[in-house]
């Protein structure tokens, strides 16, 4: 660059300043969106007084405006795998905006996205080619795409209460009624019960079929497939003509204490294998559908259908950088090891809470994604409180649980999906025993507070007038 081009560049640069702006309109947060974004959502924050205002963050901490550190257990819905800012994320996105590289100019090849798909696909043995998108809704209406055009069939079977998305495509395999209603026409897709192979096998003889669609293990309510069932519904599939495509969107990139939570089950290869989120290092959107060579040499049959699948900022150069980063940490950190041996602690310490809190139902999951459901108590006392927040609405009591840990603990969770009294812990990854100390410490304290009818149930009086006047 010569002295003039970096005069110009600097000269540029001074005229936007970044820190100025958020130093100025910063304390407006809240405001800004009530105006301009979704109006609910600052409302519901102020609500529940989640409505914090988080100055900076660290691996899996963030700080508030006065200091405090919280504790992250839920990773942006999965997004930060690595926890936030991790120091090679951050650095290979410094190194390629650095390197001013001739970016999506739609006809050439890059060798970053040749380089990441080779990365991840040395992770997938049994697949071939990857299509990049930008998240995980895209990766899966690319899946359904593909399952439909190479098998020349309409219907796409999903699991209820299933999630993979919101987009109409990833809609119509979404088995939440909630997240469904309003939106109708959808694609012609038909819901089965999760495990049951009969249900399965009786959709499959219509002949109309093109893939079933999984989750191995589902964000709502955290429900494992039964062992044998994605091994069997495969050969069900095949049998017929038919694909299978996991949904690794959540569950990928070693949230389950294996690479992919289908790697679990031996001799279960999908067709089509759908990821996003961590792979993004929490920085740049990025998905991937990852899929068998034959099924893309269909899709892309020849240079007429060259583009009859793209996307505008698929492969860009960030987020291809942030992948190769992820996975680099991902082998140098050894954290698929990790998380099986941090989750495995976690949960066997939550299950033995079991027996002594009877409003505490089941602990479940693999990894670093785990269920915490409540369910109903034995004492008259607990069960008559119990009921009252049941008959104003379902899933109140995990809400109950969740608001004290963030107020008084400091501590970041969510409620597992609506009407589901089920709390989903999906930290950063990199959590180690100490962070699971500190949450184990502050759950028993809210459940022992839940028990002794504590100040717990003062904030239930009130979610329950809310419930019964939003009715």
């Amino acid at each position: 660059m010569t002295t003039a081009e970096s005069a110009s560049e600097s000269s540029q640069a001074g005229k936007f300043d970044l820190g100025a702006l958020l130093a100025e309109r910063g304390a407006e947060r809240y405001e800004l969106h009530s105006r301009y974004l979704n109006p609910q959502l600052p409302r519901m924050l102020h609500t529940i007084g989640f409505d914090k205002v988080y100055e900076r963050a660290e691996g899996a901490h963030f700080w508030d405006d006065e200091g405090n550190d919280h504790l992250d257990m839920l990773a942006g819905f999965g997004v930060m795998g690595l926890g936030r800012h991790h120091p090679v994320v951050r650095k290979a996105l410094h190194d390629v905006l650095d390197l001013s590289l001739a970016d999506l100019t739609r006809f050439d090849c890059q060798p970053l996205p040749g380089l990441l798909a080779e990365r991840l696909l040395a992770h997938s043995p049994h697949l071939d080619r990857v299509f990049f998108g930008n998240s995980g809704t895209e990766a899966v209406e690319g899946a359904l795409k593909f399952a439909r055009y190479v098998t020349g069939r309409p219907r796409v079977l999903y699991c209820e209460h299933a999630f993979h998305g919101l987009t109409t495509g990833a809609l119509s395999v979404n088995g939440e009624s909630g997240f469904r209603d309003g939106f109708a026409p959808l694609l012609p897709d038909t819901a089965v019960p999760l495990g049951d192979l009969d249900a399965l096998e009786r959709e499959l003889r219509k002949g109309d079929v093109a893939a079933l669609i999984v989750e191995p293990i589902q964000g709502k309510g955290v429900h494992e497939a039964p062992p044998g069932y994605l091994r069997a519904a495969q050969e069900l599939l095949h049998r017929h003509k038919a694909l299978l495509i996991a949904d690794e969107v959540q569950t990928g990139l070693g949230r389950t204490g294996d690479f992919y939570a289908y790697q679990y089950e031996e001799g279960v290869e999908p067709d089509l294998v759908c990821v996003a989120k961590a792979l993004s290092g929490g920085y740049v959107p990025v998905g991937a559908t990852l899929g068998k060579d034959w099924i893309f040499k269909k899709v892309f049959s020849s240079m007429d259908r060259v583009l009859v699948h793209s996307a505008s900022f698929g492969s860009n150069a960030q987020a291809m950088a942030a992948g190769l980063a992820v996975l680099s940490v991902m082998e140098d950190e050894q954290i698929v090891a990790h998380v099986r041996a941090v989750g495995d602690l976690l949960r066997t310490r939550l299950a033995a809470l079991t027996d002594r809190y009877e409003l505490l139902a089941d602990v479940r999951g693999r990894g670093l994604m785990i269920g915490i459901e409540f369910g109903r108590p034995r004492s008259l006392k607990l069960r008559s409180r119990w009921t009252m927040l049941q008959a104003a609405r379902k899933g109140l009591f995990a809400q109950m649980v969740v608001v004290p840990l963030l107020q008084r603990h400091r501590i970041l969770t969510q409620v597992s999906g609506d009407h589901l009294e089920v709390i989903k812990l999906i930290p950063p990854l990199i959590i180690d025993e100490g962070d699971v100390d500190r949450f184990v410490d502050a759950f028993t304290a809210v459940m022992d507070d839940a028990h002794e009818g504590g100040l717990i149930w003062e904030f239930g009086r009130t979610l329950v007038k809310q419930a019964v006047a939003s009715r």
